[in-house]
Order: C-alpha cells, then structure tokens, then sequence
C-alpha cells in the first residue's frame, strides 16, 4: 500500500481512491499528512472559490420528530424536549430580518414532523419564493415520497439536504431502529437528484461503532452520489439518547475528512458546521482553513433556539440573527476569508 503522501497525491489527481486505499488514508495519519492534505485542500478551494464565504440562513421551524434514531436529541422517545412548531408568518418574519442582513439562501430544517401536509408545505415554499424570488431556498425535512419532493420541488424549493449518516448497512441498524433503513434513505437521495434538486448529503464523524472502513464506505458513496452539497460534523452525544455515554467524535479527524471531501468534489458546498464550533472555539475557522466554503448562521428565533438540540452544549442558542451575522464575518475576516451576499449555488466544473 502506498504510503499516505502518495495517497493524497493520487486523491488529488484522480478524486478518489479504492475503499482499501480509503480506509488507509483515513487510518493512522499524523500531524504531518494532516497539514499535507490540509494545505492542497486549502489551495483547491481558493482555486475555486477565492477567499469567498458563502451564507445559508437556518430556521428550525419544527422539533417534532417520528423517528426515533438513537443519537438525536428531539427523537421522538424524548419527553424532556419542549417541543415547538413556527407559524408561517414567524417563519416569513425570519426570511424578511435574514434578506435585511444579506442572506441570499434560507435553509428550512426541522425533524420529520407529520403536521406539515404536503399543501402547507407547498404554500409555505410559495410563499418565500413569492417573497423573495431572489432567494435560494433549501430544505432539510428527512424522507419523504417522490411524489413528495417534486411537488416541493415545483413550489419553487432549489436545493435539499438529507445526511446518510452512515453508507454501511449493519452500521446503520446500529444508529436506527427498525423502522428506518439505509436503501429507503439512499434512494430518497437518488430520488431528490433526478428531480433536479442540488442536492446535500453528509455523515457524522466519529459515531458510535464506526470504522475507517465505514468512513471509506461513505466516501465511495458521496463519489458515486456525487452531491452538490456534504455536510459532516463531529458526532456529539445528547443526554436523553441511548448513546449519552459515547464519547465525541474528532475534530481533527472531521477536519481532515472535510479536506479529502474537497479533493474528491473540488467544486462542492461544504458547510463548517455548527457541530465544529461546538467542539471546538475555533472549530469553524479551522473547517474554513481545511477547505470549507459555507457558513449556516442561525434566523431562528431566540426562543425556540434551545429548544431545536440535537447535541448537548449547541452554540449561538442565545444570539440574535444580526449577532449571529456580524460574529462569523468577523471571525471569517480574521483568517483572511470574506462572507458575500450571494446565493452561492453549486456550479459545474466545466462552467467554472
């Protein structure tokens, strides 16, 4: 097996590797193929991007959840959460102080709530895009039908995230009750890509039983799905989930996967995630410096912010909008990175 130097090289030339040679990659490294891989992500991404940030407003309009996946906070077997669900019009009241504050792209997240009919959905994804036709609109609202998706898609909705968690199957039983499964999720992705979404996925880093190998699972998946979007934080324990005792997930591993993801897709939006900022205080930043290009402020409102936890210890749960805004210009001009006003759509390479 080559060695890990050599692994980056050929990442960087072919944008993928074999599970083997992924799994390797990922096992062992030091501090010095971190800053390696670390410094030709990092090139990519001002190749591509420039010093340029792009920002997505996040509203967490609902924390009811069905599911009951074992590492989430507002899993519906957890009776400590207050639950709450936003009205339309403090949903708009959201969108209107994010588009003063310069947000291009709103980010509509909430668990798997089976209030929401498909029509109010629809009405509500009309209602924003009528409002804001400028505006870039993704949503984050688990799995749903086809049918389900275009409907959401002709609305007006651009872009849609969906976490596969985990691309091994026996690793996500271990996640997910029964009533979930990793071939429904997968196609729900294959399904929001031939609608025409740009479409999101991701994994969290470092949850329970994971391998190098599930993570090089994941790769290969993110390669074949070959997303506009991927998102990967740190796994963090919540208090009332069957996994309260498991340890956190590595930020530095999370770091050096965000720069193997950004060799594999040089074109793609990666978030730093609040997850990285939670773990560490500089966490986004160094997301920034590993080759991430987006920023998710919070436009919820304070009130519910606390509310809407997945992970214990979540930031910026007492910040208002315009804090949120102006905290993550500053710290992204402090390493030399700049956020724009823009809705920061994926563009394909050969138009790049």
């Amino acid at each position: 097996m080559p060695d890990k130097k050599t692994l980056i090289d050929t990442l960087e030339m072919q944008r993928t590797l074999s599970k083997d040679e992924f799994a390797e990659l990922i096992s062992g490294y030091n501090e010095e193929n971190a800053e390696y891989l670390k410094e030709k992500a990092s090139e990519t991404a001002k190749r591509y991007f420039d010093n340029k940030i792009y920002t997505r407003g996040l509203i967490e309009f609902t924390n009811y959840c069905k599911n009951d996946c074992y590492y989430c906070g507002i899993r519906r077997s957890n009776t400590r959460v207050n639950r709450y669900r936003l009205s339309r019009e403090e949903i708009l009241s959201c969108c209107r102080e994010g588009y003063e504050l310069g947000f291009r792209t709103f980010v509509l997240q909430g668990g798997e709530d089976v209030r929401y009919s498909d029509e109010e959905m629809v009405c509500l994804i009309s209602s924003i895009k009528e409002t804001y036709p400028d505006c870039a609109l993704t949503l984050s609202i688990g799995e749903k039908s086809c049918e389900s998706y275009l409907a959401y898609r002709k609305a007006g909705a651009d872009r849609y995230l969906l976490r596969h968690e985990t691309a091994n199957a026996e690793h996500y039983r271990k996640l997910h009750p029964d009533s979930l499964s990793l071939q429904v999720r997968k196609q729900c992705l294959r399904d929001l890509k031939a609608i025409g979404y740009q479409v999101g996925t991701g994994f969290m880093v470092g949850s329970p039983y994971q391998t190098a190998e599930h993570l090089a699972e994941d790769l290969l998946f993110i390669k074949e799905l070959s997303p506009e979007m991927i998102g990967i934080g740190p796994y963090l324990p919540h208090h009332d989930t069957p996994f309260a005792g498991e340890k956190k997930g590595s930020m530095e591993l999370t770091l050096y996967l965000i720069s193997i993801l950004r060799l594999m897709i040089p074109n793609a939006l990666i978030p730093a995630t609040t997850a990285l900022g939670t773990i560490h205080p500089l966490g986004r930043e160094k997301g920034i410096l590993s080759g991430a290009n987006v920023v998710m402020p919070n436009l919820s409102p304070v009130a519910v912010r606390k509310k809407y936890e997945l992970y214990d210890n979540k930031i910026c749960t007492g910040d208002e909008a315009a804090e949120c805004r102006f905290c993550l210009q500053n710290r992204m001009k402090k390493i030399g990175y700049e956020i724009i006003s823009a809705r920061g759509d994926f563009v394909p390479m050969q138009t790049m």
